[in-house]
């Protein structure tokens, strides 16, 4: 494997770091402080090609693979890891999902809005009393004639206020059996489809966070994505695709957190000297670089197994669970070589700190990761 960025990705490094300048980074702390959901950034992010990383340019995207994406998802969650998120959740989630299983005639109606930014997507997997056991989802979907009738709850959804269309995996069938949920496009203004409790988080707060609700949801059968019962495994593939996206989020974080704490140990003295000449502190900086040097390597390769057309249920959980739990480390100690400046708003490494705990929650825990390594290798 070549790991040197080429073309491609030099130019989405240059491309993001240009329109952060004045697009993102005076904003930062605003969206922060208020939660506030810049969607005119994604959109403008739409209009830059990164909204459609991964669909061909068929379809109006940029046919790009999963090295250029998972280099902008890193380059913007240096800036700002909502943004990154938002972005990542769009592309991998939602447009992924469609991409992945939709029809010819699904691909053509809703990929080129969602490639371009014109709509925003939102993907529902998770419900209030089914995390990470998804199988025991409450919302059902129930066949009537040339349409199906939604109703129930989803929870902890990206863009679920501000989404102009959702891709939602529901049962069909019964609890717990994997063949008995099934995957749907709802768009928005849908009779019964509506949205609801904005949640007010820790961290990743100018990224949007609320419910799905469906109440008699009326929904043609030609938004159904693919077959009767195939939600369930098509979200898991879905998911495995997604996750190398989470790892390059928490590369991104990462990377950020230890830029500012290196930058700011070469500048502080104390006895005399710049605190990155006090063993204590260099050390923290030698770990800080390794992982991070190891994460990318795992994300990486990852990629180039997604590349090839390859499962990659081992590569994006190692990638997914390694480089989340080394994003928290990091910003960690990044707030600790800052010390009480760490601690304040006056210093990104605090947003960092909050920021990259939701990594290693969102789309499968740390726990669950090691669950889904576990069975691959034994």
């Amino acid at each position: 494997m070549d790991f040197n960025y080429h073309d491609n990705q030099k130019m989405i490094v240059d491309m993001i770091q240009q329109f952060g300048k004045k697009e993102i980074t005076p904003f930062v702390r605003e969206w922060d402080d208020h939660q506030i959901f810049p969607i005119e950034v994604l959109k403008k992010l739409g209009e830059l090609g990164l909204m459609g990383v991964l669909v061909p340019e068929e379809y109006g995207g940029a046919g790009f693979s999963y090295n250029e994406y998972v280099t902008a998802i890193e380059q913007l969650a240096i800036l700002d890891p909502s943004i990154g998120l938002s972005m990542a959740a769009h592309n991998s989630l939602c447009t992924g999902h469609i991409l992945q299983f939709g029809n010819k005639l699904q691909k053509e109606r809703w990929l080129p809005k969602l490639a371009t930014g014109e709509w925003i997507g939102a993907w529902g997997l998770t419900e209030h009393n089914t995390g990470s056991d998804a199988g025991g989802m409450a919302t059902t979907a129930i066949k009537d004639g040339d349409n199906w009738i939604l109703n129930g709850c989803k929870n902890f959804i990206t863009h679920a206020v501000s989404g102009d269309l959702s891709v939602v995996v529901v049962r069909t069938g019964e609890k717990g059996d994997s063949h008995g949920m099934t995957a749907f496009v709802v768009e928005k203004g849908t009779p019964g489809f509506t949205s609801a409790n904005k949640l007010d988080k820790l961290g990743m707060r100018a990224s949007e966070t609320a419910e799905l609700i469906f109440d008699n949801c009326k929904v043609p059968h030609a938004n159904l994505l693919g077959n009767v019962g195939d939600g369930f495994i098509q979200a898991m593939k879905v998911l495995d695709g997604g996750r190398i996206s989470i790892a390059a989020l928490a590369l991104g974080i990462a990377k950020g957190a230890y830029q500012v704490a290196l930058q700011y140990s070469k500048e502080r003295e104390q006895f005399g000297k710049p605190i990155s000449k006090f063993q204590a502190i260099a050390f923290k900086l030698a770990d800080m670089a390794t992982e991070i040097e190891a994460s990318e390597l795992l994300i990486y390769r990852a990629a180039e197994a997604k590349n090839n057309g390859k499962k990659v249920t081992l590569e994006g959980a190692m990638a997914k669970y390694y480089s989340s739990e080394i994003a928290v480390k990091t910003a960690n100690d990044a707030v600790q070589i800052l010390g009480g400046y760490g601690y304040t708003k006056d210093f990104s490494v605090e947003r960092y700190y909050r920021d990259a705990k939701l990594c290693t929650i969102g789309e499968g825990t740390s726990e669950i990761q090691k669950l889904v390594i576990a069975k691959q290798i034994i």
